[in-house]
């Protein structure tokens, strides 16, 4: 798996009685190639999270068609997409184009992130029919509830909402990157609803004195980056009073 990458893969691998190995980004981008080379006999799965979390990064098509072609059949490649809605870098590959190739890939997608649906605690995965089969029999019987299967269908449904949100997010993106450069400090792009700051000072200090004027950022110490934080995309005036507290915390 990456490091730094979503914290509930070494977790959940951890759970299960596995062993996680972890490959270092280069640049903040997923290492495909250094993770190629880290397959053994007893690589089970391998998470690919497009975009990366938590450094808004994606992979090229083509190196991800690359490392694909590296990666044994009857090894699991795991997409994570929870944040493939706000992408808009063209070149990022989509794990479904990859259902039907010889390799296993399986991609996952959440109603957490773009469709604001966090609560109901509900997302999917995509993946060959035998796998499906399998985790059938495993799965736990009432894993999601009635109310959150509702309200993901309608959400599917419902294109003008997610249009609109992806939309203000990529406003809200531009204000905020203008803001932060304004403000003299250096920021990372991204392909999702977040992006990191390097503040040059320690985050979690930086962290305190925003959270004591009302404001919520994302230290990214225990992700290995002690002077960034992580700040996501809110409604104007939000972003807004994020601009504000941010600069009486130089």
């Amino acid at each position: 798996m990456p490091e730094p990458s979503f914290l509930m893969y070494e977790i959940m691998v951890q759970a299960g009685g596995g062993k996680s190995v972890k490959v270092a980004l280069k640049e903040r981008v997923l290492d495909l190639e250094g993770m190629a080379e880290s397959v053994s006999s007893k690589t089970r799965i391998i998470f690919v999270n497009n975009p990366n979390n938590p450094t808004g990064t994606i992979v090229s098509r083509a190196d991800f068609e690359v490392f694909l072609e590296r990666v044994p059949p009857d090894v699991i490649v795991v997409v994570d997409e929870a944040y493939i809605e706000f992408v808009q870098d063209r070149t990022c590959p989509i794990g479904l184009d990859y259902l039907d190739g010889d390799k296993t890939v399986v991609t996952l997608r959440t109603f957490s992130k773009a469709y604001g649906l966090a609560g109901l605690r509900i997302g999917y995965g995509v993946m060959k029919e035998g796998l499906a089969n399998l985790l059938n029999r495993v799965r736990q019987p009432f894993n999601t509830n009635l109310l959150a299967q509702v309200g993901a269908l309608a959400a599917l449904d419902d294109d003008a909402f997610l249009n609109k949100t992806v939309s203000d997010v990529h406003k809200g993106l531009r204000f905020l990157y203008q803001e932060v450069e304004r403000l003299g400090f250096r920021y990372f792009p991204t392909q999702t609803n977040f992006f990191l700051i390097d503040l040059e000072q320690d985050a979690k200090i930086v962290f305190e004195k925003m959270l004591r004027m009302g404001v919520i950022v994302r230290p990214m110490t225990a992700y290995g980056y002690p002077n960034y934080i992580r700040i996501s995309v809110g409604l104007p005036e939000e972003n807004q009073r994020l601009v504000e507290v941010l600069g009486k915390v130089r």
